[in-house]
């Protein structure tokens, strides 16, 4: 048992996900915390024993994070970030501690930055209307996929990896069963994050005929593809950006078209409860918490429209 206890940090954590991680998470939660050992833990605290990971040094460590932890600028990492960090640090340790390799488990005991929603970037209905103007006269089928996000609100990963087997067109609709990501040397397509981000969602009509147009003259069983294959995530947000880039309209990132779709669905009159469901939020309160500015707006439209009937 002395032996065991005298591992070090980084040792265990190799040992943790090879024999705990990987066999029970997605292969995207594994290259993910793989990453954050890589990057922001292993080279500060890996070389301590298991048993020196008091409170105060894992505290400290966070605080270094906090201020200085972003690798490539030199300056703080995120709220968000740290968070994820200190989520590896509580599973790793907690485990550790299950199989008595270390006398007792204070990893509780960290401070988590507080997180900050981050203020949500839409595009103007003007924005809007250049992107898809320039989109639907252009001549490259796979920028046809900003349309789709525009009005279902999928996110960049379902889009890559959906089919064309995914929509059912005599129906109208449209079932997000999986998504993806980037790996190392391929696309890597997996079960959606989350049970609610399995969805049907309705599809306007208006679209329809473009879907089936694209189809014909598609020679792949991906709804975005390019000479047959199916795109990367990254290519397909290059090329939104060269997009936004040649019509002169402010860069926002891609998840800005699902935001676009999320504030024009309220403007329309959408309840939350049915919004959340389409974008597959857990449950309302994230909808509610993420676009309560855009729907006090609508209100104060529909109240100020209300009180024109009392002149």
């Amino acid at each position: 048992m002395k032996e065991q206890r005298s591992i070090k940090y980084g040792g265990w954590l190799d040992e943790w996900m090879i024999h705990y991680v990987k066999p029970s998470v997605k292969a995207r939660t594994y290259e993910r915390y793989k990453l954050i050992i890589e990057q922001h833990i292993k080279d500060k605290i890996g070389g301590i024993g298991l048993d020196g990971l008091s409170p105060i040094v894992l505290q400290s460590f966070i605080t270094g994070l906090l201020l200085s932890g972003n690798r490539r600028t030199g300056k703080g990492l995120s709220a968000n970030s740290v968070n994820a960090v200190i989520s590896v640090i509580q599973s790793s340790l907690k485990t550790a501690r299950l199989l008595g390799l270390t006398n007792e488990y204070t990893a509780d005991k960290l401070k988590r930055p507080k997180l900050k929603e981050k203020p949500v970037e839409c595009f103007t209905l003007a924005e809007q209307k250049k992107i898809e103007q320039a989109v639907l006269n252009g001549k490259k089928d796979k920028l046809n996929g900003i349309i789709l996000c525009l009005y279902s609100g999928l996110r960049i990963g379902e889009l890559i990896a959906l089919q064309w087997s995914d929509i059912d067109f005599a129906k109208g609709i449209l079932t997000v069963s999986k998504s993806c990501h980037d790996g190392k040397d391929e696309l890597i397509i997996d079960e959606p994050k989350t049970v609610a981000s399995r969805r049907v969602i309705p599809l306007p009509k208006q679209l329809l005929p473009i879907l089936k147009g694209i189809k014909k003259r598609s020679n792949s069983p991906f709804v975005v593809s390019a000479n047959g294959k199916n795109v990367s995530v990254r290519s397909y947000q290059r090329s939104f950006e060269l997009l936004l880039k040649r019509l002169n309209i402010p860069h926002k990132g891609f998840h800005s078209l699902r935001h676009k779709f999320a504030t024009r669905a309220l403007e329309c009159g959408m309840d939350v409860k049915t919004l959340s469901e389409i974008l597959g939020h857990r449950n309302s309160t994230v909808t509610l918490n993420r676009y309560a500015h855009s729907l006090m707006e609508h209100k104060a439209g529909m109240m100020n429209r209300l009180g024109k009937l009392l002149r």
